[in-house]
Protein backbone atom coordinates (compact mmCIF):
# COMPACT_ATOMS: atom_id res chain seq x y z
CA UNK A 1 0.00 0.00 0.00
CA UNK A 2 1.04 3.52 -0.49
CA UNK A 3 2.49 5.43 2.41
CA UNK A 4 -0.26 8.03 1.98
CA UNK A 5 -3.72 6.44 2.22
CA UNK A 6 -5.30 9.56 0.73
CA UNK A 7 -3.56 8.70 -2.52
CA UNK A 8 -4.93 5.16 -2.24
CA UNK A 9 -8.47 6.53 -2.01
CA UNK A 10 -8.38 7.44 -5.67
CA UNK A 11 -7.76 3.82 -6.72
CA UNK A 12 -11.05 1.86 -6.54
CA UNK A 13 -9.72 -1.46 -7.84
CA UNK A 14 -6.23 -1.87 -9.30
CA UNK A 15 -3.26 0.09 -7.86
CA UNK A 16 -1.78 1.97 -10.85
CA UNK A 17 1.68 3.48 -11.01
CA UNK A 18 2.49 6.07 -8.37
CA UNK A 19 1.27 9.56 -9.13
CA UNK A 20 3.07 12.70 -8.08
CA UNK A 21 1.19 15.56 -6.48
CA UNK A 22 -2.12 13.73 -6.74
CA UNK A 23 -5.39 15.05 -5.31
CA UNK A 24 -6.33 14.58 -1.68
CA UNK A 25 -8.44 11.63 -0.57
CA UNK A 26 -11.61 13.72 -0.44
CA UNK A 27 -11.01 15.19 -3.90
CA UNK A 28 -10.10 11.85 -5.42
CA UNK A 29 -13.01 10.12 -3.72
CA UNK A 30 -15.40 12.78 -4.94
CA UNK A 31 -14.24 12.07 -8.48
CA UNK A 32 -14.66 8.35 -7.85
CA UNK A 33 -18.09 9.05 -6.41
CA UNK A 34 -19.34 10.02 -9.82
CA UNK A 35 -18.88 6.43 -10.89
CA UNK A 36 -19.35 4.52 -7.63
CA UNK A 37 -21.76 6.57 -5.57
CA UNK A 38 -24.70 4.49 -6.69
CA UNK A 39 -22.88 1.32 -5.67
CA UNK A 40 -21.87 2.70 -2.29
CA UNK A 41 -25.39 3.88 -1.57
CA UNK A 42 -27.15 0.76 -2.81
CA UNK A 43 -29.83 -0.32 -0.38
CA UNK A 44 -29.04 2.53 1.99
CA UNK A 45 -30.74 5.61 3.28
CA UNK A 46 -28.72 7.74 0.87
CA UNK A 47 -30.34 6.14 -2.16
CA UNK A 48 -33.75 5.96 -0.54
CA UNK A 49 -33.47 9.63 0.32
CA UNK A 50 -33.03 10.58 -3.32
CA UNK A 51 -36.46 9.10 -4.05
CA UNK A 52 -38.13 11.33 -1.48
CA UNK A 53 -35.83 14.33 -1.87
CA UNK A 54 -37.25 17.76 -1.21
CA UNK A 55 -37.39 20.20 -4.12
CA UNK A 56 -34.06 21.91 -4.64
CA UNK A 57 -31.99 19.30 -2.75
CA UNK A 58 -30.82 17.27 -5.76
CA UNK A 59 -27.35 18.84 -5.82
CA UNK A 60 -27.04 18.45 -2.07
CA UNK A 61 -27.98 14.77 -2.36
CA UNK A 62 -25.29 14.26 -4.99
CA UNK A 63 -22.70 16.09 -2.87
CA UNK A 64 -23.48 13.91 0.13
CA UNK A 65 -23.25 10.70 -1.89
CA UNK A 66 -19.93 11.79 -3.40
CA UNK A 67 -18.58 12.72 0.05
CA UNK A 68 -19.73 9.37 1.47
CA UNK A 69 -17.98 7.53 -1.34
CA UNK A 70 -14.81 9.56 -0.85
CA UNK A 71 -14.79 8.90 2.89
CA UNK A 72 -15.36 5.18 2.46
CA UNK A 73 -12.53 4.96 -0.07
CA UNK A 74 -10.30 6.85 2.35
CA UNK A 75 -11.27 4.56 5.24
CA UNK A 76 -10.48 1.51 3.10
CA UNK A 77 -7.04 2.96 2.40
CA UNK A 78 -6.44 3.81 6.06
CA UNK A 79 -7.45 0.35 7.24
CA UNK A 80 -5.21 -1.25 4.61
CA UNK A 81 -2.30 0.87 5.83
CA UNK A 82 -3.03 -0.13 9.45
CA UNK A 83 -3.12 -3.82 8.48
CA UNK A 84 0.17 -3.52 6.60
CA UNK A 85 1.85 -1.81 9.57
CA UNK A 86 0.62 -4.54 11.94
CA UNK A 87 1.60 -7.35 9.58
CA UNK A 88 5.01 -5.83 8.84
CA UNK A 89 5.70 -5.48 12.55
CA UNK A 90 4.76 -9.09 13.29
CA UNK A 91 6.61 -10.55 10.30
CA UNK A 92 9.65 -8.36 10.97
CA UNK A 93 9.84 -9.81 14.48
CA UNK A 94 9.17 -13.40 13.40
CA UNK A 95 11.51 -13.55 10.40
CA UNK A 96 14.26 -11.10 11.29
CA UNK A 97 14.36 -11.35 15.07
CA UNK A 98 16.70 -14.39 15.03
CA UNK A 99 19.09 -12.56 12.69
CA UNK A 100 19.29 -9.55 15.00
CA UNK A 101 19.93 -11.90 17.93
CA UNK A 102 22.70 -13.65 15.97
CA UNK A 103 24.34 -10.29 15.19
CA UNK A 104 24.29 -9.32 18.87
CA UNK A 105 25.88 -12.63 19.82
CA UNK A 106 28.61 -12.27 17.18
CA UNK A 107 29.35 -8.68 18.27
CA UNK A 108 29.82 -9.84 21.85
CA UNK A 109 32.03 -12.77 20.79
CA UNK A 110 34.18 -10.48 18.61
CA UNK A 111 34.75 -8.05 21.47
CA UNK A 112 35.47 -10.88 23.93
CA UNK A 113 38.01 -12.43 21.59
CA UNK A 114 39.58 -9.04 20.98
CA UNK A 115 39.90 -8.47 24.73
CA UNK A 116 41.50 -11.91 25.14
CA UNK A 117 44.09 -11.00 22.50
CA UNK A 118 44.96 -7.50 23.65
CA UNK A 119 44.42 -7.83 27.40
CA UNK A 120 43.39 -4.16 27.34
CA UNK A 121 41.10 -3.00 30.15
CA UNK A 122 39.01 -0.88 27.80
CA UNK A 123 38.52 -3.81 25.41
CA UNK A 124 37.45 -5.95 28.36
CA UNK A 125 34.89 -3.32 29.45
CA UNK A 126 33.40 -3.16 25.95
CA UNK A 127 33.19 -6.95 25.82
CA UNK A 128 31.39 -7.11 29.16
CA UNK A 129 28.88 -4.47 28.06
CA UNK A 130 28.18 -6.29 24.80
CA UNK A 131 27.68 -9.60 26.60
CA UNK A 132 25.30 -7.95 29.07
CA UNK A 133 23.27 -6.61 26.14
CA UNK A 134 22.96 -10.11 24.72
CA UNK A 135 21.66 -11.43 28.06
CA UNK A 136 19.44 -8.61 29.40
CA UNK A 137 17.10 -8.75 32.35
CA UNK A 138 13.85 -10.50 31.39
CA UNK A 139 11.24 -8.23 29.87
CA UNK A 140 7.51 -8.59 30.33
CA UNK A 141 7.14 -10.65 27.16
CA UNK A 142 9.95 -12.97 28.27
CA UNK A 143 8.46 -13.47 31.72
CA UNK A 144 5.18 -14.47 30.13
CA UNK A 145 6.87 -16.59 27.45
CA UNK A 146 5.68 -14.39 24.59
CA UNK A 147 2.03 -14.43 25.64
CA UNK A 148 1.92 -10.79 26.60
CA UNK A 149 4.00 -7.69 25.95
CA UNK A 150 3.86 -4.04 26.93
CA UNK A 151 0.94 -3.50 24.53
CA UNK A 152 -1.08 -6.49 25.71
CA UNK A 153 -1.75 -9.89 24.19
CA UNK A 154 -0.46 -10.42 20.66
CA UNK A 155 -3.04 -11.53 18.04
CA UNK A 156 -1.93 -15.18 18.13
CA UNK A 157 -2.37 -15.38 21.92
CA UNK A 158 -5.75 -13.65 21.77
CA UNK A 159 -6.94 -16.04 19.09
CA UNK A 160 -5.95 -19.11 21.12
CA UNK A 161 -7.56 -17.82 24.32
CA UNK A 162 -10.81 -17.08 22.51
CA UNK A 163 -10.88 -20.43 20.74
CA UNK A 164 -10.16 -19.00 17.30
CA UNK A 165 -7.72 -20.41 14.82
CA UNK A 166 -4.19 -19.06 15.12
CA UNK A 167 -3.33 -17.64 11.72
CA UNK A 168 -0.31 -15.34 11.60
CA UNK A 169 -0.01 -13.23 8.46
CA UNK A 170 1.73 -14.87 5.53
CA UNK A 171 2.67 -11.54 3.97
CA UNK A 172 2.64 -7.83 4.70
CA UNK A 173 0.10 -6.83 2.05
CA UNK A 174 -3.03 -8.95 1.56
CA UNK A 175 -3.41 -10.42 -1.91
CA UNK A 176 -5.10 -8.45 -4.67
CA UNK A 177 -8.06 -10.82 -4.54
CA UNK A 178 -8.46 -10.21 -0.80
CA UNK A 179 -8.19 -6.48 -1.30
CA UNK A 180 -10.84 -6.54 -4.02
CA UNK A 181 -13.27 -8.54 -1.85
CA UNK A 182 -12.58 -6.27 1.11
CA UNK A 183 -13.28 -3.12 -0.89
CA UNK A 184 -16.57 -4.52 -2.15
CA UNK A 185 -17.65 -5.51 1.36
CA UNK A 186 -16.83 -2.14 2.89
CA UNK A 187 -18.56 -0.25 0.12
CA UNK A 188 -21.75 -2.22 0.70
CA UNK A 189 -21.76 -2.72 4.48
CA UNK A 190 -20.02 0.37 5.85
CA UNK A 191 -21.74 1.69 9.00
CA UNK A 192 -21.60 5.26 7.72
CA UNK A 193 -24.18 4.32 5.09
CA UNK A 194 -26.77 3.59 7.79
CA UNK A 195 -29.14 6.25 9.06
CA UNK A 196 -30.49 4.46 12.13
CA UNK A 197 -28.54 3.45 15.25
CA UNK A 198 -29.69 -0.20 15.16
CA UNK A 199 -28.62 -0.65 11.55
CA UNK A 200 -25.35 1.14 12.20
CA UNK A 201 -24.57 -1.21 15.09
CA UNK A 202 -25.38 -4.26 12.97
CA UNK A 203 -23.02 -3.02 10.27
CA UNK A 204 -20.27 -2.21 12.79
CA UNK A 205 -20.41 -5.74 14.22
CA UNK A 206 -20.31 -7.20 10.72
CA UNK A 207 -17.37 -5.00 9.72
CA UNK A 208 -15.36 -6.24 12.72
CA UNK A 209 -15.49 -9.70 11.18
CA UNK A 210 -14.63 -8.29 7.77
CA UNK A 211 -11.58 -6.45 9.12
CA UNK A 212 -10.40 -9.57 10.95
CA UNK A 213 -10.59 -11.69 7.78
CA UNK A 214 -8.79 -8.98 5.84
CA UNK A 215 -6.00 -8.66 8.40
CA UNK A 216 -5.49 -12.44 8.15
CA UNK A 217 -5.51 -12.27 4.36
CA UNK A 218 -8.28 -14.88 4.42
CA UNK A 219 -9.81 -14.58 0.95
CA UNK A 220 -12.23 -17.48 1.46
CA UNK A 221 -13.60 -15.88 4.62
CA UNK A 222 -14.06 -12.57 2.81
CA UNK A 223 -15.99 -14.24 0.00
CA UNK A 224 -18.14 -16.02 2.57
CA UNK A 225 -18.90 -12.73 4.30
CA UNK A 226 -19.77 -11.17 0.97
CA UNK A 227 -22.29 -13.95 0.29
CA UNK A 228 -23.66 -13.55 3.81
CA UNK A 229 -24.20 -9.83 3.35
CA UNK A 230 -25.67 -10.16 -0.14
CA UNK A 231 -28.19 -12.82 0.93
CA UNK A 232 -28.88 -11.39 4.40
CA UNK A 233 -32.01 -9.57 5.57
CA UNK A 234 -32.57 -5.90 4.87
CA UNK A 235 -34.62 -3.44 6.89
CA UNK A 236 -36.18 -0.41 5.25
CA UNK A 237 -35.00 2.94 6.57
CA UNK A 238 -37.81 4.90 8.29
CA UNK A 239 -38.95 8.25 6.96
CA UNK A 240 -37.02 11.13 8.57
CA UNK A 241 -38.91 13.35 11.00
CA UNK A 242 -36.95 16.48 10.06
CA UNK A 243 -36.52 18.14 6.67
CA UNK A 244 -34.25 16.21 4.37
CA UNK A 245 -32.09 19.27 3.73
CA UNK A 246 -31.24 19.55 7.44
CA UNK A 247 -30.19 15.91 7.51
CA UNK A 248 -28.00 16.38 4.46
CA UNK A 249 -26.21 19.43 5.84
CA UNK A 250 -25.63 17.64 9.14
CA UNK A 251 -24.34 14.65 7.21
CA UNK A 252 -21.83 16.78 5.30
CA UNK A 253 -20.54 18.27 8.55
CA UNK A 254 -20.12 14.83 10.09
CA UNK A 255 -18.29 13.51 7.02
CA UNK A 256 -15.85 16.43 7.17
CA UNK A 257 -15.19 15.82 10.88
CA UNK A 258 -14.67 12.10 10.29
CA UNK A 259 -12.15 12.81 7.54
CA UNK A 260 -10.14 15.02 9.93
CA UNK A 261 -10.00 12.14 12.41
CA UNK A 262 -8.75 9.77 9.70
CA UNK A 263 -6.09 12.24 8.55
CA UNK A 264 -4.79 12.45 12.13
CA UNK A 265 -4.68 8.63 12.29
CA UNK A 266 -2.67 8.50 9.07
CA UNK A 267 -0.17 11.07 10.32
CA UNK A 268 0.35 9.09 13.53
CA UNK A 269 0.88 5.83 11.64
CA UNK A 270 3.31 7.42 9.17
CA UNK A 271 5.38 8.82 12.03
CA UNK A 272 5.76 5.40 13.67
CA UNK A 273 8.96 3.41 13.11
CA UNK A 274 7.23 0.75 11.02
CA UNK A 275 5.22 3.34 9.11
CA UNK A 276 8.45 5.13 8.20
CA UNK A 277 9.93 1.85 6.96
CA UNK A 278 6.88 1.15 4.81
CA UNK A 279 7.23 4.56 3.21
CA UNK A 280 10.55 3.31 1.83
CA UNK A 281 8.72 0.68 -0.25
CA UNK A 282 5.11 1.82 -0.75
CA UNK A 283 4.57 -0.40 -3.80
CA UNK A 284 5.94 -3.69 -2.42
CA UNK A 285 6.32 -3.87 1.39
CA UNK A 286 6.88 -7.64 1.24
CA UNK A 287 9.97 -7.09 -0.89
CA UNK A 288 11.27 -4.66 1.74
CA UNK A 289 11.35 -7.49 4.30
CA UNK A 290 13.35 -9.61 1.87
CA UNK A 291 15.83 -6.81 1.25
CA UNK A 292 16.35 -6.26 4.98
CA UNK A 293 16.84 -10.01 5.46
CA UNK A 294 19.48 -10.06 2.70
CA UNK A 295 21.36 -7.18 4.34
CA UNK A 296 21.25 -8.87 7.73
CA UNK A 297 22.53 -12.15 6.29
CA UNK A 298 25.45 -10.31 4.72
CA UNK A 299 26.24 -8.63 8.05
CA UNK A 300 26.11 -12.01 9.81
CA UNK A 301 28.55 -13.45 7.27
CA UNK A 302 30.94 -10.53 7.74
CA UNK A 303 30.83 -10.89 11.54
CA UNK A 304 31.43 -14.64 11.32
CA UNK A 305 34.47 -14.15 9.08
CA UNK A 306 35.87 -11.52 11.44
CA UNK A 307 35.29 -13.73 14.48
CA UNK A 308 37.02 -16.67 12.78
CA UNK A 309 40.01 -14.46 11.98
CA UNK A 310 40.28 -13.20 15.57
CA UNK A 311 40.00 -16.71 16.99
CA UNK A 312 42.86 -17.79 14.77
CA UNK A 313 44.95 -14.84 15.98
CA UNK A 314 44.17 -15.70 19.60
CA UNK A 315 44.93 -19.41 19.23
CA UNK A 316 48.15 -18.97 17.24
CA UNK A 317 49.45 -16.14 19.40
CA UNK A 318 50.31 -14.01 16.37
CA UNK A 319 51.90 -11.01 18.08
CA UNK A 320 51.91 -8.81 14.96
CA UNK A 321 48.23 -9.37 14.36
CA UNK A 322 47.41 -8.96 18.04
CA UNK A 323 48.27 -5.28 17.92
CA UNK A 324 45.57 -4.74 15.29
CA UNK A 325 42.93 -6.93 16.90
CA UNK A 326 41.47 -4.26 19.12
CA UNK A 327 40.71 -1.85 16.30
CA UNK A 328 39.47 -4.63 14.03
CA UNK A 329 37.22 -6.05 16.71
CA UNK A 330 35.68 -2.68 17.50
CA UNK A 331 35.09 -1.97 13.82
CA UNK A 332 33.39 -5.31 13.27
CA UNK A 333 31.13 -4.95 16.29
CA UNK A 334 30.27 -1.36 15.52
CA UNK A 335 28.69 -1.95 12.12
CA UNK A 336 25.26 -0.42 12.05
CA UNK A 337 22.40 -2.88 11.93
CA UNK A 338 19.44 -2.50 9.61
Amino acid sequence: MRANPEAEAEEPEQPPERQQNGPSGAEAGAEAGAGTGAEAGSGTGAEAGSERAEPGTDRLEKAVRAAETALIEFEIAVETFRVEIENFSRLHHQRLGPMYARLDELDAAILETTAAITGDAEDLRKAQEARAAVLPMPKVEELFHGWIDSEGLPPEATAMLTGQNVKPPSRVRPSEEARKAYRELVRKAHPDLAQEDAERQRREEFLVRVNKAYADGDTDALHGLLDEWTNGPREAEPEPEVPRSELLYARLEWLAERKEVLVAMVEEMEQSAIGAMLRMAPDDPDRLLEEIAEQLLEQVSERERELARLIQVRDTGDGAAAGQAGAAGSAGAGTEDV
